[in-house]
């Protein structure tokens, strides 16, 4: 195991052996207990009262690295606060109310709040943030790294990597942003029936993300802004009745984007007059509207029937950026139009209908519509490449629609003795536009079968079988340059897919328990020539739990999968002439261990997570040659905690958490800004590291 000269790898081993060493210190000193003092925490009914806790203490990180802060917060804080609270309030009147805060001195702080009177309304409001790291050791000689335009220091162009000043320009650069949510919301109860509720959500993501752009044969890693705001508002009406439920509801969504494109300077030399900058629009602004209504009626005793319905629309109309900044070795058509003016409407349709005819079995029929209808005009736009050639013709916007239906029929029944089965068959037609398949058609035929084979024991069995069908397959002639005739996109391909699973729960004593699972899915495409041939997956795992004693319990947990899949392709644009073949495999070994070392006193927790996963690529052209490198990720993450009351209202609370992350992958290993002499290259590698985190801190209630 590899360690950094500032912190110290422990082993798991000697961790839990020091709990357990701790406990049977702690119950030596194991005094009566007086339980004239307790309280009920979790009593129905509350009276009027205020209660809380407050958090308080410090925490320290060594080996912060990005990947370890992506959605954690823990990178780059060597010290934090540690920081968090709750507080309750309810009044014999009816008042309540209640705030939340965590991690206050991290990146991933969490604020929640309500108020309300019991049978009346509700207010809430929120706040979150969240971090996202997406690169390791990623450098780039660009200037201007966070904002729209990239400009390159003095040196470049050149023709190569090799021939750039990369020693003395090139600059680390943290690639990710922040997700900053503001919620704020209300329920009004207006008499017996009518319930009233509305959501605003605000979110903002404000930091970079990776692009690349490409100027013919060269190509370069980019980083580009993110300046973005969603505004989403929800508003609703709601009836509710001993026989009717209804409901009538607006969603809404607006998003803007502060940059609408990132324009860069090319860092190698010009291969036409006028290529030494281009441009890439980024996520345009847009909107999305719908009305939806469900409702639901009990028919009888034993029968009821709903449905909903959603409409909505979809519109996007920015303005173009210019066909090319090359003005000067390019002569360019105008463009068509301003914008795109797209419009895409929507619409979403549901029902259902449910019997129990008797008390034993169960029927149910369902029937749903899915349509995406594209209005966006259709035009013919001057074909420019990578700022440097025109196309030979234009190129028309394709208007992608299409309408999916899905109908399902599903039994289940109770007997004799413990025995539970279903059966149900799926039927699932799609028609689309502008596509290679106009039509495919997918029938499920499934069942499960569940009983108590023994007094200790439960057994439970699921299969299905599916068969997807479609039209004839002729490929898109809007694609330049064209396709494979023989080629078969694997979502459009037809397909037979088998799948199996096993559940058993074993009850061994009063105080173990344990489950073993395993599932089995292939998917067959034998029609196909040329594309995904076949796909097929192993999933198997057990879980055990164990009440050693009245103060310990332990979990443990084990899953593993293999995937595999063949696929076949064409070098000369007629039968095939390759295959490849992937392999990945996944296991994961989880302990969890809590302990009462003194009871209503001290409070111990370990948590071990331990994963492999290993990925093989092979490709067989007919000549001898090497497969690709195994990529491999490898995880073992420790957490122990502890929780040691002073006083009744005061506890000290502590934790540890180690992590260990070792990946090769070979796409991106060794590669270097300068490694190829065609691609400036961001030269990240997988991520590798060790990781400790201690926190301390003091929990006061009142």
């Amino acid at each position: 195991m590899r360690t950094d000269a500032n912190m110290r790898a422990f082993s798991p081993l000697v961790l839990l052996g020091a709990i357990g060493a701790l406990s049977v210190a702690a119950s030596s000193a194991l005094a009566a207990v007086d339980t004239s003092q307790w309280k009920c925490e979790t009593c129905p009914f509350e009276k009027a009262a205020t209660s809380g806790a407050l958090d308080v203490g410090v925490g320290a990180v060594a080996g912060e690295t990005p990947k370890f802060g992506d959605h954690s917060g823990l990178y780059d804080k060597r010290a934090f606060l540690v920081a968090g609270g709750a507080l309750r309030y309810r009044s014999d009147a009816g008042l309540f109310g209640s705030a939340q805060a965590s991690d206050l001195g991290l990146d991933t702080r969490a604020l929640a709040a309500e108020i309300g009177h019991e049978g009346m309304y509700t207010l809430r409001m929120g706040y979150a943030e969240m971090p996202r790291h997406f690169a390791e050791g990623a450098r780039t000689p660009f200037l201007g790294v966070g904002g729209s335009v990239l400009s390159l220091p003095a040196g470049f162009p050149a023709a190569t990597t090799a021939a750039m000043p990369l020693a003395t320009s090139l600059q680390a650069v943290d690639i990710g942003y922040k997700r900053k949510r503001l919620e704020a919301g209300g329920t009004l109860f207006a008499g017996e029936n009518w319930t009233y509720r509305v959501s605003l959500r605000h979110d903002v993501r404000d930091g970079t993300q990776r692009k690349a752009g490409s100027f013919f044969s060269t190509t370069s890693h980019l980083v580009a802004p993110v300046d973005q705001v969603t505004d989403q508002l929800e508003v609703s009406a709601s009836y509710a009745s001993r026989l009717w439920q209804a409901t009538l509801a607006y969603h809404g969504s607006v998003f803007r984007n502060a940059d609408q494109a990132l324009t860069w300077a090319n860092p190698f030399s010009p291969l036409v007059a006028g290529a030494d900058r281009s441009q890439l629009a980024l996520a345009p602004d847009n909107q999305a509207h719908q009305i939806v209504g469900s409702v639901g009626y009990q028919i009888n005793p034993w029968m009821r029937a709903s449905g909903e319905l959603a409409i909505g629309r979809m519109t996007q109309d920015a303005g173009y950026l210019p066909a090319t900044l090359n003005t000067t070795g390019l002569t360019v058509a105008a463009l068509p139009a301003q914008s795109l003016r797209g419009r895409v409407n929507t619409l979403n349709g549901h029902v259902r209908l449910t019997a129990t005819p008797i008390e034993a079995l169960r029927l149910s029929a369902s029937y749903a519509r899915d349509e995406r209808d594209n209005e966006t005009p259709r035009s013919s736009y001057p074909p420019v490449q990578t700022d440097m050639f025109l196309g030979p013709a234009p190129r028309t916007n394709q208007a992608f629609s299409f309408s999916q239906d899905r109908f399902k029929l599903g039994a289940d029944y109770r007997g004799p003795g413990s025995l539970k089965t279903s059966i149900g068959i799926d039927q699932d037609n799609r028609e689309r536009s502008a596509q290679d398949v106009a039509t495919t058609r997918e029938t499920t035929l499934w069942g499960r079968v569940g009983v108590q084979a023994l007094e200790n024991v439960g057994v439970a069995l699921k299969l299905a079988h599916s068969r997807r069908d479609n039209s004839a397959y002729a490929p898109a002639s809007w694609v330049a340059p064209p396709q494979n005739p023989l080629l078969r996109k694997f979502n459009l391909a037809e397909r037979r897919r088998n799948s199996a699973g096993l559940r058993a729960d074993i009850t061994i004593s009063e105080t173990v328990s344990l489950g073993v699972n395993a599932e089995y899915a292939n998917d067959d495409y034998a029609d196909s020539i040329i594309g995904l041939k076949d796909g097929r997956s192993i999933g198997f795992g057990g879980d055990l739990s164990v009440a050693v004693s009245e103060q310990t319990q332990l979990h443990l947990y084990a899953q593993g999968e293999r995937i595999r899949s063949t696929q076949t392709g064409s070098q000369t644009f007629a039968q095939p002439n390759w295959t490849g073949r992937s392999k990945d495999g996944v296991d994961v070994l989880g302990v969890g261990v809590k302990h009462a070392a003194l009871k209503g006193k001290l409070d111990l927790g370990a948590d071990l997570v331990s994963s492999r996963s290993r990925s093989d690529i092979a490709v067989d052209t007919g000549v001898a040659g090497g497969a690709f490198p195994t990529a491999t990720t490898r995880l073992d993450s420790l957490k122990l905690s502890a929780t040691y009351r002073l006083r009744d209202n005061l506890s000290l609370l502590g934790s540890y958490w180690y992590e260990h992350v070792d990946a090769k992958d070979w796409r991106v290993d060794g590669v270097q800004p300068a490694t190829l002499p065609d691609l400036l290259a961001f030269g990240e590698q997988a991520p590798r590291y060790n990781v400790n985190v201690v926190r301390v801190a003091v929990r006061y209630r009142f």
